[in-house]
């Protein structure tokens, strides 16, 4: 049996998304940054380089915290989603 591919894996879980986003970016800090860190640390891959600026899409969220974690520039408001919301994992 083949290792299940991150795709599969996160497949496997439930959201239940919040219209409140948990998680902010302050995108003028993030406009100047290098390495742009998160773009690699996020295991849901949920921070893209779209046309040269960052974007973030909170909706597919594990919730881990590396992002704000990696972040030596103070640019990623972080906290839970409210209760109730978020993600449960291996529901599917």
């Amino acid at each position: 049996m083949s290792p299940m591919t991150i795709e599969e894996r996160l497949a496997l879980n439930k959201y239940d998304v919040d219209t409140e986003a948990h998680i902010r970016l302050n995108e003028n800090i993030c406009q100047e940054c290098q390495p742009r860190i998160c773009l690699y640390i996020c295991p849901a891959e949920c921070f893209k380089l779209r046309d040269g600026r960052l974007s973030f899409a909170y909706e597919g969220c594990l919730e881990c915290g590396s992002c704000h974690v990696c972040c030596d520039k103070g640019a990623i408001d972080w906290s839970y989603p409210r209760g109730g919301f978020g993600v449960a994992f291996e529901y599917g």
